[in-house]
């Protein structure tokens, strides 16, 4: 049993520090989004950019609610916490990979 438990809090901080990390980046994400510079010039990124903000916002409160069940011990790794957690982490890279398109799409010709 004393195997166990050091491995599940070593899990259980990694899998927090990945999503605090995750956290910054996307604060990263959307002060990037909101400058000048990555503002939008025609409708079509217009609607690209107020989705991508809204999938910010969606993703910030799942955030919360996996942190605080995360530093309020409510997770003790389970299968469905764990896999809450990885879905989570999925998500995030789908909001990186999502960003990184309307990037692409800023830098084509109108």
């Amino acid at each position: 049993m004393q195997s166990i438990s050091p491995n599940t809090i070593e899990h259980k901080q990694e899998l927090l520090v990945r999503v605090e990390r995750n956290e910054r980046m996307v604060q990263r994400l959307s002060e990037k989004l909101n400058s000048y510079t990555y503002e939008p010039k025609c409708p079509q990124r217009f609607e690209k950019f107020y989705e991508l903000n809204r999938h910010i916002q969606e993703f910030r409160k799942h955030q919360k609610r996996v942190l605080s069940k995360i530093r309020n011990q409510k997770v003790d790794l389970t299968e469905t916490d764990t896999t809450e957690i990885k879905s989570h982490l999925d998500r995030f890279k789908i909001l990186e990979s999502e960003f990184a398109a309307y990037l692409f799409d800023l830098n084509k010709p109108l």
